[in-house]
């Protein structure tokens, strides 16, 4: 094993060569993996979702790019050896086939996986910038992707290496890579540093910005090269720039939003305090078991609160450790089944928003950490059963929330993507689920004391009435935790 025979070569293993090429755009493609990662796991999504789509657009990307490099290069060539083809450690990769390739992959890993694209593109595309930036200097390594002839004078006060490597066919070159590099550093550090943080972008912006700034950069920069692919006497990678710039500006004036209209966001509830009142016969149930078993424990309204959200298992397992669970819930459910005769009825408001919600073509799911027989009790009392397209409950999932697997499963169940969702919850558990899932949250706080408690955890809105929901959903805006 030999390291840097050359310097095109990163190391010898016998007779095989790594090149710096190779090593550098590998290098690019995992840092703007794990860039997209980080954004996609806010998201929501898994991380195996994320390495599938990585290799899977990395293997297209790559196979795009040798493509669209033989075929705008010397395709006669190529053809009378076609093993040459498969030689990408030599140089030859053209960007813009790369990235028809990696999106052809995604637009198909999409669909499959019921995943919207754009809010998809946002997460990741910008990263791309810092991948080709990278990428470049395996170009300049290779002696490629160079400018016009400069006077030796030009690279006074620059690095030996660069000077070096410029000097190209016997005259020293125009260092095109260089001012490609930089300028996609710069251009992924206004999109996502500025654009992104310090604006309200819509889904799909920041890729319509990448679009605009990459279709400039490289246009400008593509002037200046020596070694462009042409086509029909044009440079190639100029006449795909213009494009992008021009599909960049339809998108941000909203040319394409007009085209495609939005689809209805899928509305989740949970049950317990956001569609049921069932607050009185929860802690009335929780007292006369508690009673039962540490009549001396004194209930406070601190502890009342407590019982909100977490499943019976978690609650009794916490006052009254000594105790079976599974007994305590026993006992529970059976005192709680039959004061629902008594204690419980809707939140004020729910029938007449789940009536108008279905009239005007919503679908409508509840999400709960209640066991789905005490779901149907409720909802049967009132004649509210039909309005749901999807229920489930507690013991349907492994993880309950704050755990977003109920959210995912009942989006799954509706054959829906999580990418224009709704989540309407009482507790912080509800609100923590929602933004995990990555789905537009919703608080739903009765009374002071709830909302201050729940405004602590920036859900995307908080409404105080379930009636405000109507308005809400009047609102222009994507149906996710962020824009993307």
């Amino acid at each position: 094993m030999k390291f840097f025979s050359d310097i095109q070569t990163f190391v010898d293993i016998g007779p095989i060569s790594i090149k710096w090429y190779a090593v550098l755009i590998l290098a690019g493609a995992y840092l703007a993996y794990y860039l997209s990662y980080r954004n996609l796991k806010k998201m929501g999504y898994k991380s195996e979702l994320t390495d599938d789509l990585f290799f899977g657009a990395l293997l297209s990307g790559v196979i795009g790019a040798r493509l669209w490099y033989v075929l705008f290069s010397d395709l006669g060539y190529y053809l009378s050896r076609p093993l040459e083809i498969l030689m990408t450690w030599q140089g030859g990769l053209a960007i813009h086939g790369g990235l028809f390739g990696g999106v052809l992959f995604g637009l198909w890993f999409v669909k499959r996986h019921k995943i919207n694209f754009m809010r998809f593109a946002d997460a990741i595309v910008p990263n791309i910038l810092v991948a080709q930036a990278i990428g470049r200097w395996g170009n300049f390594l290779n002696k490629e992707a160079y400018g016009r002839v400069v006077q030796e004078s030009f690279y006074e006060g620059w690095p030996q290496l660069i000077k070096d490597q410029m000097f190209i066919a016997g005259q020293f070159r125009e260092p095109t890579f260089l001012y490609e590099s930089v300028l996609n550093i710069v251009g992924f550090l206004l999109i996502v540093f500025v654009l992104k943080k310090f604006s309200k972008p819509k889904r799909g912006d920041l890729v319509y910005a990448y679009l605009m700034w990459y279709g400039v950069t490289r246009f400008f920069i593509e002037g200046l090269r020596a070694d462009s692919l042409m086509f029909m006497g044009l440079r190639s990678a100029q006449l795909v720039s213009a494009a992008f710039l021009l599909a960049g500006v339809l998108g941000t004036v909203g040319v394409f939003r007009k085209l495609f209209k939005r689809e209805k966001p899928v509305i989740l509830f949970d049950f317990d305090g956001t569609l049921m009142d069932t607050e009185p016969a929860i802690i009335e149930s929780f007292k006369q078991v508690i009673n039962k078993y540490a009549p001396d424990l004194t209930i406070t309204r601190e502890m009342e609160l407590s019982f909100m959200g977490p499943t019976l298992w978690e609650t009794f397992g916490r006052v009254l450790p000594n105790e079976s669970a599974d007994q305590l819930v026993e006992e529970y459910r059976a005192i709680n089944f039959e004061l629902h005769k008594t204690h419980v009825k809707p939140i004020d408001g729910a029938v007449d928003l789940l009536k108008g919600l279905k009239e005007q073509g919503y679908t409508i799911g509840i999400v709960s950490s209640k066991l789905t027989d005490a779901i149907d009790l409720g909802l049967n009392m009132f004649d509210m059963k039909e309005y749901f397209d999807v229920i489930v409950g507690l013991e349907q999932v492994k993880k309950n929330k704050p755990d977003p697997e109920g959210l995912f499963m009942a989006c799954k169940t509706l054959g829906k993507g999580h990418d224009s969702a709704i989540y309407v919850g009482d507790t912080p558990g509800d609100v923590q689920a929602g933004i995990n899932a990555g789905m537009f949250t919703v608080a739903f706080a009765m009374d002071a004391e709830r909302k201050n408690m729940l405004e602590k955890l920036n859900p995307t809105r908080l409404i105080t009435s379930l009636s405000e929901l109507n308005e809400v959903l009047k609102e222009d805006v994507e149906w996710t935790y962020s824009t993307m």
